[in-house]
């Protein structure tokens, strides 16, 4: 018996010179094999879905429930794969690797929905979402000849998120080593060997060179610098240091006080932020 028309098909009408007793047989025949579809289809549900559409008469009216209901939510599911695909864009923000890892799961969304795209087409596609700043090794996998694989451009990202890692850290050690030797030399009126050091726990600016002062007052030294290692050092006197810098810029702190006892001269951070500097620090 083939179950699958009564999916379609509706309760036989009346033929012209049938009598009402064949015409009875028929619909009685034709609401057994009915009943015996509608119970496969109900069979076949879960059993939160089957409470929802136990109640529905016919096959084909059960059939045709289903149908509207999950053939429109896939429908919807595509577009939403689709739009996914279409504006995911990779940023700076995250490593490139993450993304591509990201862009990969849509890939794969799209195939679970039945919808086929050629290998070539994925690399190219993986190609265009990349960061701006890596336009110009963009343009180097554009230009390539030979055809890639999937596997193969996350191999060439790959090594080059890696590359650019490590060339950034070997920047940052430059930068770094830039700025400890312009603190050595920030003020170019004496140069100290104590330096100038750069502290976001400090609370006030300090400095133990006397002659680095442009303006000053002495102190009776009872009051006390306390330090973060629960030390103390005599406050000998406080006044205004000018730093000045290599290129030519200056930098006045305000109540610096004078220890003479402090091993290094301090920028208070804290206070540098307070009155509107943005400090950066960046290190491996």
């Amino acid at each position: 018996m083939n179950l699958a028309r009564f999916l379609t098909e509706i309760a036989p009408q009346p033929v012209e010179g049938e009598t009402d007793t064949q015409r009875q047989c028929a619909v009685d025949a034709w609401k057994h094999s009915d009943f015996i579809c509608h119970g496969y289809v109900l069979n076949g549900l879960s059993d939160v879905l089957y409470n929802v559409y136990y109640n529905v008469k016919t096959s084909k009216d059960l059939w045709d429930a289903l149908e509207k209901k999950y053939k429109m939510e896939d429908a919807c599911t595509k577009k939403f794969v689709v739009a996914r695909f279409l504006y995911f864009k990779m940023v700076e923000s995250k490593t490139v690797m993450n993304q591509v890892q990201e862009f990969q799961i849509i890939l794969h969304d799209i195939s679970v929905e039945g919808m086929t795209l050629s290998e070539t087409f994925q690399v190219a596609a993986m190609i265009e979402k990349l960061p701006p700043s890596w336009v110009d090794f963009m343009n180097y996998l554009k230009h390539k000849r030979k055809e890639m694989s999937i596997e193969d451009l996350i191999v060439r990202l790959r090594i080059e998120e890696d590359n650019r890692i490590t060339l950034k850290a070997a920047l940052r050690r430059l930068v770094l080593a830039q700025i400890c030797a312009m603190m050595d030399e920030v003020n170019t009126v004496t140069n100290t060997p104590k330096g100038w050091w750069v502290d976001t726990g400090a609370t006030r600016h300090i400095c133990a060179d006397k002659s680095l002062f442009t303006t000053f007052k002495a102190l009776s030294g009872e009051e006390k610098l306390y330090t973060g290692n629960a030390a103390t050092a005599d406050i000998m006197g406080e006044g205004t240091v000018i730093l000045k810098w290599t290129s030519g810029k200056e930098l006045t702190l305000s109540n610096v006080l004078y220890v003479p006892d402090l091993r290094k001269n301090l920028v208070s951070g804290w206070l540098l932020n307070k009155f509107g500097f943005h400090l950066v620090f960046e290190s491996d």
